[in-house]
């Protein structure tokens, strides 16, 4: 497949990595297969309202979830769980009862809503005046996407199942997981140039996984 003086390699596929670039080697972009991936169609296009995998090609299915969200971004589905009125506003005490019930403690569940209230809630207010109270609204959530991520959702918030599988050829080498080695790969791949708030930003959503992992 390293062949630079053609536009298809031997196997019929475009030309993805060259030798004299070794890194386009070393991150292979996902290739769907045709045969095994059937039922995932038009992978390189954004998602709405439904996130989609090679192994979960309808997205989720579990108590009618897609069906029931359907008038939602992928992004505000995310945040949906914070969300326990429905109301599509997160004040900081919706971010902290959520940390909270998902086991993360007392102090997790504090430093969190510092973060992502502090961070990301003038982003999401309606106006040009901040927000006394440090809500974040919901119906702009795509506004406080940062950068440095793995692009798995674009700007609008929608998802890209083709993003989303690229993590795993890219840094987990086609494995279904993550190691903490890899999600440093994965940050100093895709991290952007001066952007601090990006990488902390990753960094947090990184430990925040674990933690969920764990419990």
């Amino acid at each position: 497949m390293e062949n630079g003086d053609s536009e298809f390699g031997a196997d019929s596929l475009p030309v993805y990595a060259i030798r004299e670039v070794p890194i386009t080697g070393e991150r292979r972009p996902w290739i769907q297969d045709s045969k095994k991936d059937v039922e995932l169609q038009h992978a390189a296009v954004a998602r709405a309202n439904l996130a989609p995998s090679a192994a979960t090609p309808r997205g989720s299915t579990q108590d009618n979830w897609a069906q029931a969200h359907a008038h939602q971004t992928v992004l505000q589905q995310h945040c949906d769980f914070f969300d326990r009125d429905g109301d599509g506003v997160l004040w900081p005490s919706d971010t902290f009862t959520g940390f909270y019930r998902l086991g993360l403690g007392f102090l997790f569940s504090a430093f969190a809503v510092l973060v992502i209230h502090i961070n990301f809630s003038y982003p999401t207010c309606p106006g040009w005046l901040p927000d006394p109270y440090f809500r974040l609204f919901l119906q702009n959530v795509h506004r406080a996407r940062h950068g440095s991520d793995t692009g798995t959702y674009d700007t609008e918030g929608r998802f890209i199942p083709a993003k989303f599988e690229e993590i795993f050829t890219k840094y987990a080498e086609g494995r279904e997981y993550l190691t903490v080695a890899d999600l440093r790969r994965t940050l100093m791949g895709q991290r952007n140039i001066n952007d601090p708030i990006g990488w902390c930003g990753f960094i947090f959503e990184c430990i925040l996984g674990f933690g969920f992992a764990n419990k």
